[in-house]
């Protein structure tokens, strides 16, 4: 009776601290978490549609286990208003997906412990006061620049010997938003791309002193085209300049490099590629981490400094978009390879070769790139912030 009456006690016991660990691992699963995107744009501008199908790849992993609420064209300079609405709504997790909402949401993170923040693309997560609660992330984008440069410089190179330009004729345009590290940072690695093929190759830019503006855009890219630049770029939200590059006529063909998404569909015999970074392994990553009551660097698969995480190529964070099988030179597709796997095991070197260059804001800090500047060193942000002698102009 005695071992029976123990056996029993012990088979309680047993229970119960099975119960409790059916109960912990329930509570894990079941927990859920309200997530609040703050965008620049909409689905209309392809800068916000990136960053809305990382959203819905959330979605679609953790279904109900979270909430997602979204807020749609808030520009930089209105961040605050629906930045607390999303505080009052309490929200777990807050994602403010533009460089400028930067400083304010990192105000209001310090005010509210409780929620996570993130800045994609911001560059003050690791500066004083360090928050443990405000991250930055961003994949390493001049990789992705660097290669598009490589696939326009194979064009190029191609209207050369077809007798179409000259080598001295080997002009770029560029539609650039605003003189920031990161814009001068992705139109140089592009510039260094075309130049690995097309040593003679030089480049106008010019800024529209605005992320997203078709109008504006497509304007700047059309004067850029009547400046005689043969191939046009852009750091801009639009499909602005690629409708300009396609509605050109003439005896020499204008060619256009896209950002953020594929813009074949809307000039198919003119667009040869694009790239973009790609933010669902980061929110996706993070999502999980803050499901699972951890860090969320501790759960990203790729680099991290401090508060801020980066990946590359290497990881997916920075995808080559729909290469124009029509228009681009046979043998591209092994040249993008070959250029890939060279920036992912490190025996190419972006920013480096016979050139100096010169920071716009202060003409006494200058660069040698005979000694290779390493971008993203510590900082998911760029910070190559030089602009090029004698290859690099900006215009007016």
């Amino acid at each position: 009776m005695k071992r029976t009456y123990t056996l029993c006690i012990i088979t309680s016991l047993i229970m119960c601290i099975l119960a409790v660990g059916v109960h912990r691992v329930t509570r894990t699963e079941e927990k859920h978490l309200k997530v609040g995107f703050i965008f620049v744009g909409d689905e209309i501008t392809p800068y916000t549609e990136n960053f809305i199908k990382a959203r819905n790849h959330v979605m679609e992993v953790y279904g109900d286990q979270i909430e997602c609420v979204t807020k749609y064209n808030v520009t930089e300079d209105r961040i605050e208003e629906p930045l607390q609405e999303l505080v009052a709504e309490k929200c777990d997790y807050i994602i403010a997906a533009s460089y400028g909402y930067g400083p304010v949401v990192k105000e209001v993170a310090q005010e509210h412990p409780e929620i996570q923040f993130c800045v994609p693309t911001g560059d003050n997560a690791n500066q004083e006061p360090v928050l443990s609660n405000y991250h930055n992330c961003y994949g390493t984008i001049y990789q992705g620049r660097y290669v598009c440069g490589v696939v326009a410089g194979v064009k190029l190179k191609e209207m050369i010997e077809n007798g179409i330009i000259t080598p001295e004729q080997a002009k770029i345009g560029y539609v650039a938003a605003f003189p920031y590290a990161e814009v001068i940072s992705g139109y140089t690695a592009f510039y260094l791309g075309v130049r690995s093929v097309v040593p003679e190759a030089t480049m106008l830019v010019k800024y529209t002193d605005t992320w997203s503006n078709y109008s504006i855009e497509k304007q700047v890219a059309t004067e850029l085209i009547a400046q005689d630049c043969v191939l046009i770029s852009q750091h801009s939200d639009t499909i602005g300049p690629a409708t300009a590059c396609e509605s050109t006529g003439g005896s020499i063909p204008v060619y256009h490099v896209g950002y953020n998404q594929s813009m074949t569909d809307v000039a198919p015999t003119r667009s040869l590629v694009s790239c973009s970074a790609e933010y669902s392994y980061y929110f996706e990553q993070s999502v999980y981490a803050l499901l699972h009551d951890k860090k969320i660097e501790d759960c990203i698969d790729g680099k991290t400094y401090g508060q801020d995480a980066m990946a590359g190529l290497d990881k997916n964070w920075v995808r080559i978009l729909d290469i124009n099988e029509a228009i681009v030179p046979k043998k591209t597709d092994q040249i993008v390879e070959d250029t890939i796997n060279e920036l992912i095991s490190g025996k190419k070197q972006v920013f480096s070769g016979n050139l100096t260059g010169v920071d716009p804001y202060d003409s006494t800090k200058r660069i040698d790139l005979n000694t290779p500047y390493i971008e993203n060193e510590t900082s998911s942000s760029p910070t190559f912030s030089y602009v090029l002698d004698d290859v690099i102009t900006i215009v007016e």
